[in-house]
């Protein structure tokens, strides 16, 4: 494992930690009464807070709460970048990860683990140049191979997943407005998997979601994208989402009839030549007012895989009357990122665009219900 790396920063100065539990029930249905559809929250409060909404942090898949609380190389993670500049955080373990206690399976199996898949879509894209971004990528510190000290300690925590993506979705969705309910307004940055759980709790309650951090959130709209290498690249897999954006339940208007779906089209061309053809609604579109109110930003790293189709993402919020801000990092001058970005060489100025867009976006929030009417 990598050792922790010393620095020069003052000692963190805390108010207090501890963790909680949030949704979730025992379940007389499974052999043994466990808890099943509980999360795990790790929260730390500073001595000096400057924002009146702490932050949720809520990984992806394979993963737990440590994508955010320490980095491979033995830095320090974006939970105490955000500590120490005065947000009070909570890093969540998803429901049946991590902390959050999975017994003998019991809401479901899950997946095996996948070396392969690590190399190819976190550490060493540029290896096997699945996808034409791939072979920008420079920033994940170490080799990028087995062996290697930092993917070593990357991949030690990885951590399998529910196999099944929609019960992901519905146990997760549940178990964040639980914890919204419980320790109030929140901004919720979310990653990759855990795009797909931000739309339905915000759709929810959008009065405890100040702000939506998209960090590469699950997409693109519609089908999933897999990756062939050249000279296609890309190819639509999966089950096609109901509700375009994910499986669960999205509250559009004008609603939807008993029985009747969504209508979605292709685009008969990909944006640019590097991207993929993404999906939207068919017009007239239907419209997500309830996320309406939720200022989102959506951040993309240059060599990802999301870099071929996020965009997409920010298209269907768009069409769907959903104002975002859609930010590709080589486009401020940030490069060289693959998907894993908050542990990559520089997490830390990729958490200053966000820090920054969050005191802007929620200033004006604020001085806009102070204006007079």
């Amino acid at each position: 494992m990598a050792a922790r790396k010393r620095t020069m920063q003052p000692p963190l100065a805390l108010e207090t930690f501890g963790y909680l539990n949030a949704g979730g029930k025992i379940d007389h249905a499974v052999e043994g009464s466990p808890v099943t559809g509980q999360l795990y929250a790790e929260y730390f409060i500073p001595k000096k807070q400057t924002s009146p909404f702490p932050i949720v942090m809520v990984h992806g898949g394979s993963q737990t709460g440590t994508n955010f609380t320490g980095t491979p190389d033995g830095r320090e993670g974006w939970a105490q970048y955000f500590l120490r500049r005065g947000h009070a955080v909570y890093v969540v373990d998803q429901v049946a990860r991590g902390r959050a206690a999975h017994f003998s399976q019991s809401q479901g199996p899950v997946q095996a683990g996948n070396l392969k898949r690590t190399e190819q879509r976190f550490v060493a894209p540029k290896r096997f140049n699945l996808w034409p971004q791939a072979r920008r990528h420079t920033q994940w510190p170490g080799g990028g191979r087995p062996g290697d000290a930092a993917f070593d300690a990357f991949y030690a925590t990885q951590f399998p997943s529910l196999d099944s993506y929609p019960k992901q979705q519905e146990l997760n969705r549940d178990a964040l407005i639980a914890l919204l309910e419980q320790i109030g307004p929140a901004v919720l940055l979310v990653h990759s998997q855990s795009g797909a759980f931000a739309w339905p709790v915000a759709d929810a309650r959008p009065k405890l979601v100040k702000a939506i951090v998209a960090i590469e959130p699950n997409g693109p709209p519609v089908y999933e994208t897999d990756f062939t290498g050249a000279p296609d690249w890309f190819v639509d897999v999966g089950a096609r989402k109901p509700f375009g954006l994910c499986v669960v339940p999205l509250a559009y208007e004008p609603p939807l009839k008993p029985g009747e779906q969504l209508s979605f089209v292709r685009q008969d061309k990909p944006d640019k030549p590097d991207l993929v053809r993404g999906w939207l609604q068919a017009e007239p579109a239907r419209k997500l007012s309830n996320l309406a109110k939720v200022p989102i930003l959506i951040l993309v790293a240059e060599a990802s895989y999301h870099a071929a189709y996020d965009h997409v993402t920010a298209a269907y919020l768009e069409q769907a009357g959903v104002p975002n801000d859609f930010v590709r990092l080589a486009d401020i001058g940030i490069r060289g990122n693959g998907h894993m970005m908050m542990l990559e060489k520089n997490s830390d100025a990729i958490a200053g665009v966000i820090e920054q867009w969050m005191k802007k976006t929620l200033n004006a929030k604020r001085k806009a219900k102070r204006k007079p009417r």
